[in-house]
């Protein structure tokens, strides 16, 4: 029986590094190349030991496919490509492959040019890494990370009863369940509104795609309606290039900003302006949306550390915080934060958590999986004791895994194959009485002594070589050996010659000697390469072929 075989090498039974590996009939698929938010060390990056000690992975890997550009999906991908070494296909999203660099550029000044880190790609890699990709087409491929609830600027997650022998699925909010968003962005309002009125200042930490111009849309709206005067910045550099990429790629976000599109574009706000360190120290409230979303680095955790002393401001927590970044220790409470240099921080300002998360919750988890009906079930990115939870409700309808990482799963396939057969064929078989069965068409052909029909198509090439049809058809041969590296190609003594299943044939006109007429004949197979083989040949022969 065929196997399919999953190998988290990141985010197994963890949340961030994603990096799964799939063996599927004879291939080594990578999806996503992720990078961990709460790690400085070798741990950052997904265990690339597993596919091989030494060596490149180009020989052991067949493709790498991105579903999107959040940096726990995508993060490692020039540490792969340029320092470990890959130089085989990458595949992702025209908006992906837009906005992929831009985080990865941003990833590598906070990494290297801030924090002074040495191993680490460069920016030349990352460049490097980007000529490796080929875009790919909405619906060609699968997004890592989704919601079952549409939002202000993307539709929900859909896919289709397709009933897959497994389906792998983030599993980050595993037992969480969600109240209506609607209610959530009420809330959210009412308490950026509350903490504006009493002269409060605050943060929104968010990651520069994604929940930012979600959160911008809500607030746009919300302060043209309400009239209100305090001032809304996001942090510039990052999510104001992010912003241009929403506007170029306005075609691929949900079917309201698509429409409004022609009045006004949806992501030019009015009332939000582009952000400068020195306005942290003005007075008077603000609210400030500032990278990176879990306080681990950059502008939102320089803002934090100037505002956190004052009870009037408040932090809004919109995300998912992994373990060890300062978003995770206030969420969890902690008041007194130890900072770089052994300093301390006291922690007095308002903590508030609303998720406004790309992640799907535990009901919008069991909606896709009822959706697709799948025969087995694989949890990835999330944590291990809310995946075990998740793992025992999905078991009552479906079987389930959540391998750990370098803990390979394994599940057992029993190909289909659909058969198409007459009606009138299956009830004359019925009523003498006899059995059918299926064999393939080869072995028909043979049990009932017939010969394959063999669908074969022509081209007639002409082209001026003032040479015999001999040293035509010669010269041919070697430009075709040339030209089509891979593919086998025979010069046969019968005057033709044979690239796979194409014949081509060489005769002189007869007005003129100096034209010749090349005849191309294939079967349907290489439909393709005889399409290839005529447009090439119609350009004529180059000079200096023996």
């Amino acid at each position: 029986m065929p196997e399919i075989k999953v190998t988290p090498l990141g985010a197994g039974q963890d949340v961030g590094r994603s990096c799964i590996l799939v063996s599927i009939g004879g291939k080594n698929i990578m999806l996503d190349c992720g990078m961990h938010m709460g790690y400085n060390d070798d741990r950052r990056f997904p265990d690339f030991s597993y596919i091989t000690q030494n060596g490149r992975l180009t020989d052991f890997l067949d493709c790498v496919i991105i579903s999107h550009f959040h940096l726990d999906h995508c993060g490692a991908l020039p540490f792969m490509s340029e320092m470990v070494g890959y130089d085989g296909p990458i595949y992702m999203t025209h908006p992906t492959k837009a906005i992929c660099p831009i985080l990865l550029e941003d990833f590598r000044k906070i990494t290297v040019d801030k924090k002074g880190e040495t191993n680490f790609f460069t920016s030349q890699m990352i460049k490097d890494c980007m000529k490796k990709v080929i875009p790919l087409n909405l619906h060609q491929t699968v997004q890592g990370d989704y919601n079952m609830t549409p939002d202000r600027h993307l539709g929900a997650a859909w896919i289709d009863k397709c009933r897959p022998d497994i389906l792998i699925s983030e599993s980050t909010y595993a037992t969480t369940i969600r109240d209506s968003k609607r209610c959530r962005e009420r809330d959210f309002l009412k308490k950026v509104h509350e903490s504006i009125e009493r002269g409060g200042k605050v943060l929104i930490p968010v990651f520069a795609l994604g929940r930012a111009q979600e959160l911008c849309i809500l607030l746009e709206t919300f302060w043209e309606r309400m009239n209100l005067k305090a001032p809304i910045y996001f942090s510039t550099g990052l999510t104001e290039k992010a912003n241009h990429y929403y506007k170029l790629f306005i075609t691929w976000t949900n079917q309201k900003i698509r429409k409004t599109f022609v009045q006004r574009n949806m992501f030019e706000f009015k009332h939000i302006k582009a952000f400068d360190r020195s306005y942290a120290d003005n007075p008077g409230p603000m609210v400030v949306f500032a990278t990176p979303g879990m306080l681990h680095a950059g502008q939102s955790l320089q803002i934090f550390k100037k505002w956190a002393g004052n009870e009037k401001n408040m932090v809004i927590m919109p995300g998912y915080c992994v373990q060890g970044t300062i978003g995770h220790k206030i969420l969890n409470g902690q008041r007194k934060l130890e900072m770089e240099g052994r300093a301390t921080l006291d922690v007095k300002l308002q903590v508030e958590y609303m998720s406004f998360s790309a992640h799907a919750d535990a009901k919008g988890i069991m909606q896709l999986i009822r959706m697709a009906e799948p025969r087995n079930m694989l949890l990835v990115h999330g944590e291990a004791v809310k995946m075990e939870f998740l793992k025992g409700k999905i078991e009552q309808e479906f079987n389930c895994y959540m391998p750990a990482n370098g803990e390979t799963a394994t599940v057992t396939t029993n190909p289909s194959v659909p058969v198409d057969i007459s009606l009138n064929l299956l009830k004359r078989e019925m009523a003498l009485g006899g059995n059918l069965k299926l064999v393939s068409s080869e072995q028909a052909l043979k049990e009932l002594g017939l010969n394959e029909h063999q669908l074969r198509f022509t081209c007639r090439v002409q082209l001026q070589d003032p040479y015999s049809d001999a040293d035509t058809l010669h010269r041919i041969y070697t430009h075709l050996k040339s030209v089509l590296k891979g593919y086998t190609i025979q010069h046969l003594p019968d005057s033709t010659v044979m690239v796979e299943s194409i014949v081509i044939k060489v005769s002189s006109s007869a007005e003129d000697t100096n034209t010749k007429v090349l005849l191309l004949s294939w079967s349907y197979q290489d439909e393709d390469l005889g399409s290839f083989l005529s447009t090439l040949l119609k350009k004529g022969l180059p000079s200096g072929l023996c």
